[in-house]
């Protein structure tokens, strides 16, 4: 399909992959006309964790009204969308399939391209849409609930993974820490403020694999933490969350860091869940600058799931002559550097 990719190319963004609906009109690939999140938090939170059934169920009555919402903010009629972009994976399967069917069948409505986007790579667009001028070579740090990848950008079209968990995401820690000390759900929020409350030096958890190589490992600092409680039970809860949120702070930073010099990046930028952690995001500027970088960091509404990192994405994707299939599915499983066409 022949199709002019250019500044007033205006992107429908779909994204479900868990358990955020959410649906954004970007035009140009950075800027965002809407962003429409519609969180199931409330229907999750009782459980203490996503429940995929519950999630796909979720998408399918919220999607439609997101849709509208979106449209409807972007002040702009169906007819004036030139593609639309779904992620593809990885996630949840049903909650994927959800958007997917969706978008192709708005595609297929509308006669235009279907982008399958990656979620993952979309991710390092959502780092990119207020400073869509960063100078590359670029380190990207992908922190979320699910995984944790450095990640070298050479240019938009050309990156490759350098260093990333063998064990737990840094937010899967998170979430598992705040959990067995009885915070609420999300964790990752709450952890971050519990800390504000602690002393991040009570504690000296360990930090895995410092100056190993650029992988990390978080499943130990996580065991680490519950054999403490257990052994400690009068422990401060504050004190435990603060100096667990410093010990997993400290292992990004320092990696990031050492993976950042080694490719001689310009600059260092976050993505992800984590990438909203108010320490981090302190700790990395402080690091990024005194090694004479550039820090990117995305607002904290955009470290999150939404859709418009996935139409900014899927934009850069249609800029590079890339279009997807109909016939194209879903991929749970779907890893970084590989496309769904």
């Amino acid at each position: 399909m022949t199709f002019a990719v250019t500044e007033s190319t205006v992107v429908l963004g779909i994204e479900t992959s868990c358990d955020e609906t959410a649906v954004a009109v970007v035009m140009g690939g950075t800027d965002v006309l809407s962003s429409v999140v519609a969180s199931q938090l409330d229907e999750h939170a009782r459980f203490g964790g996503v429940v995929p059934e519950i999630a796909s169920r979720a998408h399918l009555e919220a999607l439609p009204h997101v849709t509208v919402q979106a449209l409807a903010e972007a002040k702009i009629d169906l007819s004036r969308i030139d593609a639309v972009a779904a992620t593809v994976g990885p996630g949840l399967i049903g909650a994927l399939l959800v958007g997917v069917s969706a978008a192709k069948a708005t595609a297929l409505a509308l006669a235009v391209p279907f982008v399958g986007v990656n979620h993952l790579e979309a991710h390092l667009y959502a780092a990119l849409l207020d400073e869509p001028n960063a100078e590359f070579p670029l380190l990207f740090g992908l922190v979320s609930g699910g995984h944790t990848l450095f990640v070298e950008m050479t240019n938009h079209d050309s990156y490759r993974v350098v260093g990333q968990t063998i064990d737990d995401a840094a937010g899967e820690a998170f979430d598992k820490v705040a959990r067995f000390l009885g915070l609420a759900y999300p964790g990752g929020l709450a952890i971050d403020n519990a800390a504000t409350r602690g002393n991040d030096k009570a504690i000296n958890f360990p930090r895995a694999m410092l100056n190993d190589g650029f992988n990390v490992s978080f499943s130990g600092l996580k065991t680490a933490v519950i054999n403490y409680v257990r052994a400690n039970p009068a422990v401060s809860t504050d004190d435990v969350a603060a100096s667990f949120q410093r010990a997993a702070v400290d292992v990004l930073v320092h990696k990031a860091r050492r993976a950042a010099r080694e490719i001689n990046a310009r600059t260092i930028a976050l993505g992800g869940g984590v990438a909203a952690n108010s320490l981090l995001r302190r700790e990395i500027t402080t690091a990024g600058h005194a090694d004479g970088m550039a820090v990117v960091l995305p607002s904290r509404e955009m470290c999150t799931d939404n859709a418009a990192m996935i139409a900014s994405a899927g934009w850069y994707c249609l800029r590079r002559g890339e279009v997807s299939s109909l016939d194209a599915g879903a991929n749970p499983n779907l890893k970084l550097g590989v496309a769904q066409r």
